[in-house]
């Protein structure tokens, strides 16, 4: 299944951004980013559904909170430049 991947540097930015993306309708789970794609030592992500991809960034945007990056799952894990 593919999923999407958007990282933060600590929790409390990701509940903010899941707070928000769930109002709007936007699925997501929280979870410890995993070790492969976070460079520099823990941090958490969400995972949404690709189709939810745009919207979810441009709400994240909108809302002033800072993510660190975007990744996707599709034949392998790959960043998505924004």
């Amino acid at each position: 299944m593919k999923t999407d991947y958007i990282t933060f540097r600590s929790i409390t930015p990701a509940q903010q951004a899941q707070r928000i993306l769930r109002q709007a309708g936007v699925d997501t789970i929280l979870q410890r980013t995993p070790r492969h794609m976070e460079q520099q030592g823990c941090g958490y992500c969400l995972r949404i559904r690709p189709q939810d991809r745009s919207r979810a960034v441009s709400l994240l945007q909108q809302s002033g909170i800072q993510f660190r990056k975007l990744y996707t799952e599709d034949q392998g894990l790959q960043e998505v430049l924004l």
